[in-house]
C-alpha cells in the first residue's frame, strides 16, 4: 500500500487565448507522482509544475498530449532532481500552461490531471 492517493483535475474548455496558471494550496504534506495533460486538438501547448515562487520547481515544461491523447510524466526521472517532489502542507502549487507553446497552435479543451500521495 502506498498511502492515500488522490487526483487533482483542471479542465479548461474552449480555445485558449492566453496562458493559464491554476493554483491550489496543498491541504496536507503531499508527494507528486504523476502529471498528465492533453488538448482536444493538435496544439503546441506546454505545461510545467511548481509553486507560485518557482513555476518549474517540480516539473520542467513539456508538450502536452494532442487530439485527446494525454502525455503522462510519472517516472522519478521526469521530475526535477530525479525524485518525486515532496510538497509541504500549505504550499501554493501552480500549474503553468503555455497555451500555444512558442507561438504555435493554441490549445483547445485542455485537461490536466495530477496524482498525489498523502505524506
Amino acid at each position: 500500500m502506498d498511502g492515500m492517493r488522490f487526483p487533482v483535475v483542471f479542465h479548461l474548455p474552449g480555445t485558449l487565448a492566453a496562458n493559464v496558471t491554476p493554483v491550489f494550496k496543498a491541504p496536507c504534506d503531499l508527494t507528486l507522482v504523476s502529471v498528465q495533460g492533453a488538448a482536444g486538438n493538435a496544439s503546441s501547448a506546454t505545461l510545467k509544475v511548481g509553486t507560485t515562487a518557482s513555476d518549474a520547481a517540480y516539473l520542467a515544461a513539456f508538450a502536452i498530449g494532442q487530439s485527446g491523447a494525454p502525455v503522462e510524466k510519472a517516472a522519478r526521472a521526469d521530475f526535477v532532481g530525479g525524485q518525486f517532489p515532496n510538497i509541504p502542507k500549505g504550499t501554493a502549487l501552480q500549474f503553468t500552461l503555455d497555451f500555444d507553446g512558442a507561438s504555435g497552435t493554441a490549445a483547445q479543451n485542455v485537461t490536466i490531471l495530477a496524482a498525489f500521495l498523502e505524506g
